[in-house]
Formats: structure tokens, C-alpha cells, sequence
């Protein structure tokens, strides 16, 4: 019990020292510097607004399949170069996107930009219809 009693009387001491020294400061009054006065246009700071804009991820590629309600799949192709060769690689994804009207069909070159996820995996949208496929008869 001698312990704590010690312990409650040094965090006592300590928050009254801290409000004395707080209490013995007191505002000082500089002396009144005579300068030359200058004349300054008014300054009216403008207000800045930082807007943050968010990245779009947009791609291209090819529509391999619409057979899915308000679906397509999308393939993106993309070329990489070797670490170590230097030969260049086709390397692909393939994306699930939205496609509200179902206007797109297979062949179309299409443009998707990411967007919030829709389904489980579905979080791209069509964004326009670069091309559309040739039929072949």
C-alpha cells in the first residue's frame, strides 16, 4: 500500500507543477518598433479546393462471349517484354463488364473502365463500341 500512496503522490506533484508553470507564464509586451510604413496592395487569398480525382482503369479488347444476361467477356491482350530475352510476349486477361443493353456482340472490339463490383465478378462496364465484327455469309 506504501507503493501505490508514493505513486498517487508523484502524479499529484507532477499535474501541480505543470498547472504552476502554466500560471507564472504570462503574456510580454514587446517594445514598439518604429518602421517605415509600407504600403502593400490587399491580398484576398483565394479559396482552394483540392479535389481528388480517382484514376480510371481503361482497357480494350476483343468480345469472346455474350451469352450471359447483361454480360460480355472480354479479352485484353497486352505485350510485355522478357526480363531476361527481351522477346516480347502476348500476355492476356479476361474481364467480366456490364453491358446494359445487351448491344455488343461476339468479334466487337469494346472499351471497359473499371467501376464498382457489380457481382462477384463482374466490376467493369462497357464504355463505348470501338468496332464492331465483321459478319461473314
Amino acid at each position: 500500500m506504501g507503493d501505490k500512496e508514493k505513486m498517487e503522490d508523484k502524479s499529484k506533484k507532477t499535474k501541480q507543477a505543470t498547472v504552476k508553470t502554466a500560471a507564472k507564464k504570462a503574456p510580454v509586451k514587446a517594445a514598439p518598433v518604429k518602421a517605415a510604413p509600407v504600403k502593400a496592395a490587399p491580398v484576398k487569398a483565394a479559396p482552394v479546393k483540392a479535389v481528388a480525382k480517382k484514376i480510371e482503369r481503361t482497357v480494350t479488347g476483343k468480345v469472346t462471349s455474350n451469352k450471359m444476361d447483361k454480360t460480355i467477356t472480354v479479352l485484353v491482350e497486352r505485350k510485355v517484354k522478357h526480363p531476361l530475352y527481351g522477346k516480347y510476349i502476348n500476355q492476356s486477361n479476361k474481364f467480366h463488364a456490364h453491358d446494359e443493353k445487351n448491344e455488343v456482340n461476339e468479334g466487337d472490339v469494346v472499351q471497359i473502365t473499371e467501376h464498382k463490383p457489380i457481382s462477384k465478378s463482374k466490376s467493369w462496364v462497357v464504355t463505348r463500341v470501338v468496332s464492331k465484327a465483321r459478319i461473314e455469309t
